[in-house]
């Protein structure tokens, strides 16, 4: 058997070991469409925004390792690779590991951390505002509800008194921290309720 044959053998073994480990839904594949570094990490940080609130534990990003690019460098897998350690200070990431040349395993911290994490945004140096809106009248009343829920359960853990006071200003907090952790974007209040169910969860 010839070097390039056990190669072969080799990397369909790890193939098919990653495909039980992770499977479809758990795996993304940047390699597939060659996108650019800029698109790749947007669409990277997309994924994994949506795998925290869908409680994924770890799952893999396959970059490529750049032998077509210009002296064997991937802009994809540095891009994915700087966006995973700012991903991390905003709570979605809890780390990473280098899988293979062209791959990382990453684990997802809980949905909880999207608050809990530092409020600095270490890449301009100040303090990022939170985003609420100007009533939380505006949202759902599904949305509100969970956003109660989960306020009234922060709250019971502080041993605060649940005034009306306390739950409204509570239920803003929880939506700024929540609301920037998710992001823009398409069907951003489905999402938000998402991150809300998700985060009961965790808290039962």
């Amino acid at each position: 058997m010839s070097d390039d044959d056990r190669r072969v053998g080799t990397n369909g073994l790890r193939q098919a070991f990653d495909e039980m480990r992770f499977g479809a839904r758990r795996t993304l594949n940047l390699r597939e469409r060659l996108p650019s570094a800029a698109d790749a990490a947007a669409r990277a940080e997309t994924w994994l925004r949506q795998q925290q609130v869908n409680r994924a534990e770890e799952v893999l990003i396959i970059t490529g390792r750049g032998n077509r690019s210009f002296e064997g460098f991937s802009p994809v897998r540095d891009a994915v690779r700087r966006l995973l350690h700012v991903l991390k200070r905003r709570g979605v990431v809890a780390g990473h590991d280098e899988h293979t040349p062209g791959s990382f395993v990453v684990y997802l911290a809980p949905v909880t951390a999207l608050w809990e994490s530092p409020r600095r945004n270490r890449d301009r140096g100040a303090v990022s505002p939170e985003r609420t809106p100007p009533s939380l009248n505006e949202l759902k009343p599904e949305t509100r509800l969970l956003l109660r829920r989960l306020a009234e359960r922060a709250l019971e853990s502080l041993g605060l008194k649940q005034t009306e006071g306390f739950v409204e200003a509570e239920m803003l907090r929880q939506f700024g921290a929540i609301a920037a952790g998710i992001g823009d974007g398409p069907r951003r209040e489905s999402r938000l309720r998402a991150a809300l169910r998700a985060a009961l969860e965790e808290e039962d």
